[in-house]
């Protein structure tokens, strides 16, 4: 399997392995024969709800597709109830529009979901350690993820939640917002993903004091898609909000310089194309 980046392609035609980054954590997902999205944040409602306050949350890119012009996804994972990553602005008019859409959702964050998702999408309440088919042929398994603790409700349910996807030929992992943990290289070596989606903006204390906790380094990425042998990783959450973004040069040279993982950094709204191999291939960057 390889993955080639085509910034000339908006949208990939359905059927068409591919993913697309929508910023932030946000990714569209197409398997070939299922059609996911991931934490889409394509309003700026943290900008309104901020507004006036510090940090800044208004938006550094512009949403790569307008919310109303999403494609009716197969099925929505919520990683987490950050609005950056379970937008009301974005997936309400998303729900309206496609009445019965099933949403997966932490069961830590249930409640939270129904009052900023409504009562027109199907909520898929999910915990650490589930393991499903919400679509025939689709896999889906639920990991915990630590940002920046392994944090549970008093009913012991995980807070922070990370997906792995998996069809025939294809797993791909995303950690939702996560640094390392004991007990996931384990966990991500049984699960054996092709593609790992990883946030690289990091974290640091004076961000926690502000009460912004952080996610895994680049290194720390690159470190563990390499302990786990997942070939391709494929980093995000930079480039949304000026106060929680990393060096986006520092990504380019750990790609031109790293060969396990491969690491392709995501262009907003580019597609990037997943072609299967039969075989070893070259690495394209040599």
């Amino acid at each position: 399997m390889r993955l080639s980046s085509d910034p000339a392609t908006a949208w990939p035609a359905p059927g068409t392995p591919a993913l697309v980054w929508l910023g932030q954590a946000g990714f569209w997902v197409d398997t070939g024969t299922h059609r996911v999205l991931i934490d889409p944040y394509l309003s700026d409602s943290l900008a309104i709800k901020y507004a006036g306050r510090t940090p800044d949350h208004r938006r550094m890119m512009p949403p790569p597709v307008l919310r109303d012009d999403l494609p009716r996804p197969d099925l929505v994972l919520v990683t987490h109830a950050h609005t950056d990553h379970m937008d009301p602005d974005t997936l309400t008019p998303l729900a309206r529009r496609f009445p019965g859409l099933p949403v997966v959702v932490p069961a830590a964050a249930s409640e939270t979901a129904a009052a900023r998702i409504g009562p027109v999408a199907r909520l898929i309440v999910a915990d650490a350690g589930d393991t499903s088919e919400p679509l025939p042929g689709l896999r889906l398994t639920v990991l915990p993820a630590a940002h920046e603790t392994l944090a549970r409700d008093a009913a012991g349910r995980h807070l922070f939640l990370g997906y792995g996807l998996s069809v025939p030929g294809l797993t791909l992992y995303h950690s939702g917002d996560c640094i390392p943990f004991d007990g996931l290289l384990p966990a991500l070596r049984g699960l054996a993903p092709d593609i790992a989606l990883l946030p690289v903006n990091g974290r640091d204390a004076m961000r926690l004091a502000a009460g912004i906790p952080g996610n895994f380094t680049l290194a720390e990425a690159i470190g563990l898609a390499r302990a786990a042998a997942i070939p391709w990783l494929i980093p995000h959450h930079f480039g949304m909000f000026a106060f929680n973004t990393c060096d986006v040069a520092a990504i380019d040279r750990a790609a031109a310089t790293t060969a396990r993982p491969q690491i392709l950094r995501p262009v907003p709204g580019a597609t990037l194309r997943i072609k299967a191999t039969d075989g070893p291939h070259p690495d394209p960057r040599r």
